[in-house]
């Protein structure tokens, strides 16, 4: 089950069912199935508080993963800041929607095992990222670029 969740911002246009089953499709491709996953859509400040009371780490980021899955079940609550998707979106002249398609999709590929701190591991989770959205349902894409454009 896949859950949506807000703290400080409001939830962002989701077509919950396209968005389920692109996780799930992502998911088997690395052999996993879904089990809870709950994303938190949250502003910079919540963020920087989980960060820091969680991890210590004292910065600002776009998305933070806690993994609770276990054997080929990801399980996990995956807080996004949305205040940094959008400055992202803005410094790598991305549209809104594909930068926060992008964080969603980082999140549940951590979930499937696939790191991006040690060496070459960025380039790996980039190109699992760009494969993942070329699978994202075409309703749903369109449904971000058209509330972003509400907005």
């Amino acid at each position: 089950m896949i859950t949506y969740n807000t703290v400080n911002t409001k939830l962002p246009a989701v077509r919950k069912k396209d968005i389920t089953l692109w996780v799930k499709k992502v998911a088997e491709k690395y052999g996993k199935t879904v089990g809870e996953i709950a994303y938190v859509f949250c502003d910079d400040e919540e963020i920087l508080r989980v960060n820091q009371q969680y991890l210590q780490h004292d910065y600002y980021t776009d998305i933070i993963t806690f993994d609770y899955s276990e054997g080929n079940k990801i399980s996990g609550d995956l807080f996004i800041s949305v205040d940094t998707v959008t400055t992202n979106a803005e410094q790598f002249g991305r549209p809104y929607a594909e930068e926060l398609h992008r964080v969603m999709i980082h999140g549940i590929l951590h979930l499937c095992g696939i790191d991006d701190k040690g060496p070459g591991e960025r380039e790996i989770m980039e190109a699992a990222e760009d494969d993942a959205l070329k699978v994202l349902p075409p309703t749903e894409a369109m449904a971000w670029d058209l509330q972003y454009l509400l907005d």
